[in-house]
């Protein structure tokens, strides 16, 4: 039987599913080609969420829930108030563009962004390797469809079939690895495993086999080296407005199932996953960044810019088990918290400038489509800079103190091997300035090669404009957010 409790728990997920529903209803009935209602509704369905969550996270309990499958404490909860809110920014930004290309003849774009979030919420409240893989699978499955939204448009159908492929292998390892982890402590819920593991009961040769098998899911999702294949075509072939949908919010849902399935729930082999992550990190720095000065495509370049700050996000839970001592756990684990969460606030920043100057009949898709945009709106340009900036890690913008905690929680350790890791991440950090700067000078010291207006809605300015300033003003003042994610990760460490 199902308590009170658990239902109380689930109310945000269980508001979301029902909006969800009914949203897509409604749409039926809205005939504008700019499905006002439709997104006016949607819209609000997020902020109530995002706002329902915030409260939830404020009140600091942790609270189990349908028999310890399903967790509710503050760090998942802000998760989710942050993915709700890059949902709801990607719809601002997107809803013009998606206009214009025909994205909007039915409300599929509102309804599978709802149920793509609805997955997310899953992944990040699953104590149960079931719930966390039915999450993954919800929001995985409503990306496909998303990608391929455009059903005339040969390169988003293609693009949409090679993350369907690629998608699916990558869950059959993910799913493998959780089922030998099934065989060899004989539970599937989080708190059973952990402990099962640090019992010694176990086979250890099917329990490294299935990490594995976990890790390499894991990565994929991620979009890191050798798992990054989908990436840059995903990021091309999809529509604009898709390729945000996928590159921002996804991004703290995958951050909290390695939190649940690696820190909660197989911490005891800290030690053998940390090394996998200290490989799949320095690799996707280095072909990430490397790759991403050859790029002329915009949004090829961001997709290999991806990897390289998906790489140096892993470096800090590299660093959480130094030496089997979990000290530096806490500090580790709410640094790559804190960098995940600026990481996607940068990314609606890039891309919502990258709709902006979309417009019918042409894609910004080309650095040089850049060229000169300080001339034609000092405000895009500006914000456009601030997110370039962010990125590169250059101060004071929030990047900087992002890459900065990180580092600081990798030079904690003083071991060796931890402090070469810095220094490689410092070295790769420098190479990837090159090519954000690079942006940087193409809208300010080049000549302009379009001369249309840039036309924007009252909304679309003040989120724009809203994005670049927290960009900005995070980095100057960060002492809140680090505040929330030190809070979070101290209440999930207990």
């Amino acid at each position: 039987m199902i308590d009170k409790l658990s239902w109380v728990v689930a109310y945000p997920e269980l508001l979301l599913l029902a909006m969800a529903c009914v949203i897509t209803l409604v749409d039926l009935f809205v005939k504008s080609p700019q499905r006002g209602g439709t997104y006016f509704l949607t819209l609000l369905t997020l902020g109530a969420v995002a706002v329902l969550h915030a409260v939830y996270a404020g009140a600091g309990q942790t609270i189990m829930g349908f028999g310890g499958m399903v967790v509710s404490d503050p760090m998942g909860h802000w998760l989710k108030c942050f993915a709700a809110v890059a949902v709801m920014v990607t719809l601002v930004y997107g809803r013009g563009y998606g206009a214009e290309r025909g994205l909007l003849r039915g409300g599929e774009w509102f309804s599978l962004s709802l149920f793509a979030l609805l997955g997310m919420f899953v992944m990040i409240s699953g104590h149960n390797f079931l719930v966390i893989y039915m999450g993954l699978e919800l929001l995985t499955l409503s990306s496909y469809a998303l990608v391929a939204l455009k059903r005339d448009d040969g390169t988003a159908t293609e693009a949409g079939m090679k993350y369907f492929v690629l998608g699916a292998l990558a869950s059959g390892f993910l799913l493998y690895g959780l089922s030998m982890m099934y065989g060899a402590t004989g539970s599937l819920d989080v708190a059973e495993v952990v402990k099962s593991v640090a019992a010694g009961t176990e086979h250890r040769q099917v329990l490294i086999f299935g990490l594995v098998f976990i890790v390499a899911g894991l990565a994929f999702k991620l979009g890191v080296v050798p798992f990054h294949m989908w990436v840059p075509d995903v990021y091309h072939g999809a529509p604009t407005s898709i390729t945000l949908m996928i590159g921002g919010a996804p991004k703290l849902a995958a951050f909290a199932i390695v939190i649940r399935l690696l820190v909660e729930g197989l911490l005891p082999l800290a030690v053998d996953w940390q090394q996998m992550l200290a490989v799949l990190a320095v690799v996707s720095l280095l072909v990430g960044n490397l790759a991403a000065i050859a790029q002329t495509n915009l949004k090829r370049m961001l997709a290999f810019s991806t990897i390289a700050q998906m790489g140096f996000m892993l470096l800090g839970l590299v660093a959480g088990v130094v030496g089997g001592n979990g000290n530096n756990m806490a500090n580790a684990y709410s640094a790559t918290m804190f960098y995940v969460i600026t990481y996607v606030l940068t990314t609606l920043g890039t891309f919502g400038v990258i709709l902006l100057l979309s417009r019918q009949g042409f894609e910004s898709e080309d650095i040089s489509d850049l060229a000169g945009l300080n001339q034609r709106s000092p405000l895009y340009a500006a914000v456009m800079a601030v997110c370039m900036f962010s990125l590169a890690g250059v101060p004071p913008m929030v990047g900087f103190y992002a890459k900065l905690s990180v580092l600081q929680a990798l030079i904690a350790s003083s071991q060796a091997f931890y402090i070469g890791l810095a220094v490689f991440a410092v070295m790769m950090s420098l190479i990837g300035a090159f090519y954000y700067l690079r942006l940087v000078k193409v809208m300010y010291f080049d000549a302009p090669t379009q001369t249309a207006g840039i036309e924007a809605g009252m909304d679309v300015r003040a989120v724009l404009s809203l994005n670049g300033a927290l960009v900005l003003g995070l980095g100057i003042l960060p002492g809140g957010l680090m505040a929330i994610c030190a809070h979070a990760i101290a209440v999930l460490l207990g």
